[in-house]
């Protein structure tokens, strides 16, 4: 079996007396609380499918995106979840250490350039996003969040001038660490959509082909 196959490690737990407890040990790729406390809250969703009776580690370790510090498109958000996973299977690689699963997660605009007949008439509109990658080292998929139109001064500023998207809402919002409180998903959703719950989505949704392996592969089989 590949060492990043799905194995189970056992750890020892004296208080319940040298019981043997199953772990499954989840890497993502940032310590930043907000998307950690994502990947916890999406495991209660679908831990007991996916590994029914075991116990869940996740850990966080900073890795880079290899795209901007605001991906401005669809391509770049889905480009940056996958090579932060990717960085981390290669991580554990170089350390010899065995994940069950890597998760990459990466946040930013999906900009849609409006037809003629879509709405108001044409013309831009612009997304915020967060997208998921999930690899078990050898398959991986994708899953995103729902979007949230972001307005047209703040994607101005972020897209024509450049600034971080965390920097420009926390002047359009007159707070600081946005990025480490609400979000820019809380600023504009008047706090009914955190930042850790639109990563929480894309995290069930990109871990639905493991925790749902039978439909998938029943689908894969009836092409």
């Amino acid at each position: 079996m590949p060492l990043f196959a799905l194995t189970i490690d056992r750890a020892r737990h004296a208080s319940e007396g040298g019981t043997t407890v199953e772990k499954v040990r989840i890497l993502v790729g940032s310590t930043r609380r907000p998307k950690l406390a994502a990947v916890q809250e999406a495991i209660r969703d679908f831990g007991a499918v996916l590994a029914p009776g075991l116990a869940f580690e996740v850990v966080g370790a900073e890795v880079e995106s290899g795209v901007g510090h605001t991906p401005a498109n669809r391509n770049e958000l889905m480009l940056g979840a996958r090579q932060r996973a990717e960085a981390l299977v290669r991580l554990a690689r170089e350390k010899t250490q065995s994940w069950h699963y890597f998760v990459g997660l990466e946040g930013g605009l999906d900009v849609i350039e409006e037809d003629r007949g879509i709405a108001d008439g044409g013309g831009r509109r612009v997304l915020l996003e967060s997208w998921a990658y999930v690899s078990d080292g050898r398959n991986g998929h994708f899953g995103r969040s729902g979007g949230v139109e972001i307005p047209d001064a703040l994607a101005r500023e972020v897209l024509e001038n450049g600034v971080e998207l965390s920097v420009a809402i926390d002047r359009f919002a007159g707070a600081v660490g946005i990025r480490d409180a609400q979000g820019a998903w809380g600023v504009l959703s008047s706090g009914l959509i955190s930042r850790t719950e639109a990563f929480r989505v894309a995290v069930v949704a990109a871990f639905a082909p493991f925790y749902n392996k039978k439909m998938y592969h029943a689908a894969s089989a009836a092409r």
